[in-house]
């Protein structure tokens, strides 16, 4: 079970929304690169960076930063997300060092452009599918979409991404738990992994979450629960490693 930090970025800053409103945001740090280096030296062996600003735009706006993050990452992994509609915004960050980019609006508007870029980019393509009841959300979670989450992850899969991240909009940044068993039904029906994304509140939903690992959950995105002290980052790996936790 991978831990993975997430680092938002709006004007520069580490922030996190509630519910994806870019009008609700707290300010963590106004230094996203200091904000990885911290979680780099607590242990995580991976890092989740989205560009909220290029969510909004349709297109990168922080991806100087984003590069000032992988270049401090070294070998960790960095998965990036956010304003990413274009191949050559994909060949742009895999340029300069990321290594799976984060497909969503687009994938969700467009499904052939997934096909399209998981054989341009093979085994740097994830798509992130953000739920409500079961139907898809786009555009920043301001529009509920007609298509099921189940049937284009299984899409998806069929042509080629590496990986789906499911988020339950309802409960991101609201520090409410998991919706474990949503994302464990997901997951049962799919062969590549399913990152699990909002609403991480305490260890118990890492408990949870090492339960349904054999169902194909390999990895969770923690966000304001890190931030805000109610998950201790080493203790969470202390969990996933099968070391004491105090």
């Amino acid at each position: 079970m991978q831990l993975i930090p997430a680092i938002d970025i709006k004007n520069g800053q580490c922030v996190r929304l509630r519910q994806g409103r870019m009008d609700d945001a707290t300010i963590f740090d106004d230094d996203p690169v200091r904000v990885a280096e911290r979680w780099l030296e607590e242990g995580a062996d991976r890092l989740h960076v989205v560009d909220l600003d290029g969510a909004r735009a349709g297109r990168p706006i922080n991806d100087r930063v984003v590069g000032e993050i992988v270049t401090a990452a070294g070998n960790v992994p960095v998965q990036v997300g956010g304003g990413i509609r274009e191949e050559a915004d994909i060949d742009t960050y895999l340029e300069r060092g990321v290594e799976y980019v984060i497909l969503g609006t687009r994938a969700v508007a467009e499904p052939h452009f997934v096909a399209d870029t998981a054989v341009e980019f093979d085994g740097h393509i994830i798509v992130g599918l953000d739920s409500e009841n079961g139907r898809v959300a786009t555009d920043g979670w301001s529009k509920l979409s007609n298509h099921r989450v189940d049937d284009l992850a299984a899409r998806f899969e069929s042509e080629g991404v590496v990986a789906i991240i499911h988020t339950d909009i309802s409960r991101d940044g609201m520090m409410q738990g998991l919706n474990v068993e949503n994302t464990r039904a997901l997951a049962a029906e799919l062969t590549i992994p399913v990152i699990a994304s909002g609403g991480a509140t305490s260890l118990d939903d890492i408990r949870a979450l090492l339960e349904v690992e054999t169902d194909g959950v390999s990895g969770v995105i923690l966000g304001r629960a890190l931030y805000e002290g109610s998950i201790d980052f080493r203790a969470a790996r202390a969990l996933v490693d099968g070391g004491q936790v105090s």
